[in-house]
């Protein structure tokens, strides 16, 4: 196969009815490759080691996925405690605050009361 050249190929991949086998269309092939292709592989050649290292492949994704959706709980629970905290926080300051004002407002009421008793005195 020659790759010199700037030629643009269209290459189509498609499974069969049963996904067993992969199709390439717009592909040529030299004739060793084709012979390697046909000769039959030993049982603990390429194709196991393939699929052993597929199967550790997906324990390895799973793992990570875990680990993610752990961390993303925990992310997830440390906002939602930081939000009831911030509620907390929040509420006290409220009642504080009430707490002032009333005692605001009372002070103003024994201020007024008493100016008041002094306007009747004179």
């Amino acid at each position: 196969m020659g790759g010199g050249g700037s030629s643009t190929r269209r290459v189509t991949f498609e499974a069969d009815e049963n996904e067993n086998i992969t199709v390439v269309k717009g592909v040529r092939l030299s004739d060793s490759v084709i012979d390697r292709m046909k000769e039959p592989s030993s049982p603990s050649g390429r194709s196991q080691h393939r699929s052993a290292s597929g199967a550790v492949d997906d324990e390895q994704l799973k793992k990570r996925i875990a680990e993610e959706l752990a961390l993303e709980r925990a992310r997830r629970d440390a906002e939602a405690q930081k939000r009831r905290l911030f509620g907390r926080l929040l509420e006290r300051e409220r009642i504080s605050s009430n707490e002032h004002l009333t005692r605001a407002i009372l002070r103003e009421r024994a201020a007024t009361e008493e100016e008041r008793q002094k306007a009747q005195r004179f």
